[in-house]
């Protein structure tokens, strides 16, 4: 289980089996909600290789461009594009709360969208593949980083460790006797004496004339 919450988007697609498969994948994977910016192409078409409808479990939002986008109050938006500044997946710290954006199927993210963008990400590869595969590789790093797993063993094979039991405080309760004892006046102190005064005199200082 993991804090915070995800979304998936598309911006530009024309592809709509593609965007199907990207958005069963996002369902697989926990997303919180899917969008397209500016796509074209028939959400009935879609339905063919999404064969979870994912768009009927969690929520979908068409933005017909990016001036009509809107996020989550504290969502950061995430372009992932193979571009000479992009952070590399494996060194990313993926925020809690963070909407993925893929570029379409035949072209890049464009400049406008990766202004935008709050961190642009790549995946260390010699070219690009499809959108779909690229937003799981992107989910499945998000989920082994953040998530709550036995850690891998130093040779091959199954974890020899038992996944870190959550631990959570106990709950606290303030009585009226407790609310009597946090009284304010026991943490005042005293102000320091002047020193400037002596029986009552003040002491002149010695750089005056």
């Amino acid at each position: 289980m993991m804090r915070g919450y995800f979304g998936i988007g598309i911006e530009g697609a024309s592809k709509p089996l593609n965007v199907g498969t990207l958005f069963r994948s996002a369902h697989a994977f926990g997303a919180s909600f899917a969008f397209t910016v500016d796509a074209d192409f028939e959400d009935e078409t879609s339905n063919a290789t999404d064969t979870s409808k994912a768009s009927e479990q969690m929520p979908y939002y068409h933005f017909p461009d990016l001036d009509n986008m809107m996020l989550p109050t504290g969502c950061s938006l995430i372009g992932v594009e193979l571009t000479p500044d992009a952070i590399e997946l494996p060194s990313f710290k993926h925020p809690s709360r963070a909407a993925y954006v893929f570029g379409p199927e035949r072209g890049d993210l464009s400049p406008e969208t990766q202004e935008h963008c709050d961190f642009i990400l790549k995946i260390p590869m010699k070219f690009c593949i499809n959108v779909a595969i690229a937003a799981n590789i992107v989910m499945y790093d998000r989920l082994i980083t953040l998530g709550r797993f036995a850690p891998r063993p130093i040779r091959a094979g199954a974890p020899i460790e038992e996944k870190p039991v959550p631990f959570h405080g106990r709950q606290l309760f303030r009585t009226i006797k407790d609310k009597k004892k946090a009284n304010p006046e026991t943490f005042r102190r005293a102000p320091p004496p002047d020193y400037s005064v002596v029986d009552g005199a003040l002491v002149e200082n010695d750089d005056d004339d």
